[in-house]
């Protein structure tokens, strides 16, 4: 028998329904564009991970190669060791790296246990290169993302 202590840091041991991944997915503004059947691709690859609190799920100033949506847990955001947000259930970050390779901008480190939703930028690329309509809306996006900052 589990502790009590132990018992409450465990994560549900129920993976998400497709749905259920389609609809969290669906929050993103950079598929805002996309159909049901277009976000349940994107579903497709995104792979459900467990972590620690205390992970570091992102570290400031490293290269992005996947994007996160936290299903359950916390954590907080971090710019040069200092605290600037938290994240909580449904809250995601890292969708810049799907489509750019850049440095992450923050360090992302669980508070909690957390359980995720994962999409790399590999699995992405190639859903995107088999799918013309989802390249295609996912640019649509991006180009409003950064239209107000020209």
């Amino acid at each position: 028998m589990a502790t009590p202590r132990a018992a409450a840091f465990r994560l549900s041991t129920v993976k998400l329904r497709r749905d259920a991944k389609t609809q969290l997915i669906s929050r993103v503004p950079l598929f805002a564009h996309c159909s049901k059947k277009e976000l349940a691709a994107v579903a497709g690859i995104a792979d459900e991970i467990d972590l620690r609190e205390g992970t570091e799920l992102t570290r400031e100033g490293a290269p992005g190669r996947e994007f996160l949506i936290l299903v359950e847990g916390t954590a907080d955001v971090l710019k040069k060791g200092r605290k600037i947000n938290s994240l909580k259930s449904g809250d995601f970050f890292g969708e810049i790296a799907l489509v750019h390779r850049t440095p992450r901008t923050a360090t992302v480190k669980a508070t909690s246990p957390v359980r995720a939703l994962v999409v790399t930028d590999r699995n992405f690329r190639t859903l995107l290169e088999r799918s013309s309509e989802i390249q295609l809306k996912v640019l649509q996006a991006l180009a409003e993302r950064v239209a107000p900052t020209l």
